[in-house]
């Protein structure tokens, strides 16, 4: 299934904040991205549709099978083409920017190829892939 960026960026956020706090609301979306609530709304609402997100009783929102092998996919990349740039002397801040944008666009042979290298190049320097949150 192909999606958006921008739905992309939900199933991420929502996968970050549940392996944050244990659930997650639309506020906690709103704040974390700094969108305005009705955006975040109409967003869950199509991911919803989509079967990418479920929302219980209490509004808590979850991610569906298929939203969370998306979230994770583009979580992975983000991860590793983040620790990537850093390694290249990129600092934090542009390297996470810049692993966003590039995690959307990378295609799944590309991102497997640069995974195999950058794995093999930090396990010889003994640099984890950090876990961002």
């Amino acid at each position: 299934m192909k999606i958006q960026k921008s739905a992309e960026d939900y199933l991420e956020t929502i996968l970050i904040l549940y392996n944050r706090n244990g659930s997650v609301h639309a506020v906690d979306i709103a704040n974390q991205m700094e969108f305005s609530k009705p955006s975040v709304s109409i967003a869950m609402k199509n991911l919803r549709e989509n079967g990418l997100v479920a929302v219980d009783e209490s509004n808590a929102i979850t991610l569906t099978d298929a939203g969370r092998r998306i979230a994770e996919k583009i979580y992975e990349r983000h991860l590793l083409l983040t620790s990537w740039l850093e390694a290249l002397g990129v600092s934090p801040k542009t390297a996470a920017e810049d692993a966003c944008r590039m995690e959307h666009v990378i295609s799944e042979e590309s991102f497997t190829a640069m995974k195999a290298h950058v794995q093999h190049m930090l396990v010889k320097s003994n640099q984890p892939i950090e876990k961002e949150e």
